[in-house]
């Protein structure tokens, strides 16, 4: 017997019972999390600890996600609207400047790409790019796909979310990643649809995937299988 349960922090858990357990276990596979009950077991005990161990189960589901490899000079990154460029130049400091559809990021030419606060600091720029550019364009394209598609929603809010791509609130309100805009514009496409079909279908039950697969042209499943793929910032 199996069971899904939707969490705002932890997605999508699916519930499972079985004759054959007899022991009560929580994992992790593909993105996931996946408790196991015993036949007749307690689901409240389950989901009490979930809630008693949010946070570390938060931080685990984190290190389960693909990662990003470093940023230096050889990386080749493009956005939903921009091109990155890092490169190296004579002046003392980074600096950062979007001209056009391309990020430039400049560094001294001494900067060691290896260090831990030289990553911090290349993606707390590139986390300022990504958020100028969320706002500006995913609620216009949120509010486009809504009117294509008859949803309706109460309100929307860009966040820096490193688990979760989107949610939806029970009263409507949805929240974007702005690590949305690392990914192709037809996997943006499919997260927003996936948040605003929530606005009718809260849990992750046959009647959303129903709903989802009606506005993707069936491809919901193959969608949500590729976006597993992609890293977040």
């Amino acid at each position: 017997m199996e069971k899904k349960i939707y969490d705002i922090d932890l997605g999508t858990i699916t519930l499972r019972t079985s004759p054959r357990v007899k022991h009560y276990s929580l994992k992790i596979h593909q993105g996931a999390f996946i408790a196991n009950m015993p036949e007749g077991g307690n689901e409240k005990f389950v989901l009490d600890f979930i809630n008693e161990k949010r946070s570390r189960l938060i931080r685990m589901l984190k290190k389960a996600l693909p990662q990003r490899p470093p940023l230096s000079e050889a990386t080749e990154m493009q956005t939903y609207t921009f091109r990155l460029h890092i490169f190296r130049t004579d002046r003392e400091h980074v600096y950062m400047s979007l001209s056009g559809d391309i990020l430039h990021i400049a560094c001294p030419r001494d900067m060691d790409f290896g260090k831990d606060q030289v990553q911090q600091l290349l993606k707390d720029y590139l986390e300022k790019a990504l958020r100028h550019e969320a706002r500006r364009v995913l609620p216009l394209r949120l509010h486009t796909l809504a009117g294509q598609y008859g949803f309706t929603y109460s309100g929307v809010r860009i966040a820096h979310t490193r688990s979760r791509w989107g949610s939806c609130s029970a009263g409507g309100k949805i929240s974007l990643s702005l690590s949305l805009m690392l990914l192709p514009a037809h996997l943006v496409d499919y997260v927003l649809l996936h948040e605003l079909c929530h606005t009718v279908e809260m849990n992750h039950s046959e009647r959303f995937w129903n709903l989802l697969n009606k506005v993707t042209s069936n491809k919901a499943l193959a969608l949500r299988k590729e976006l597993r793929g992609h890293p977040m910032l």
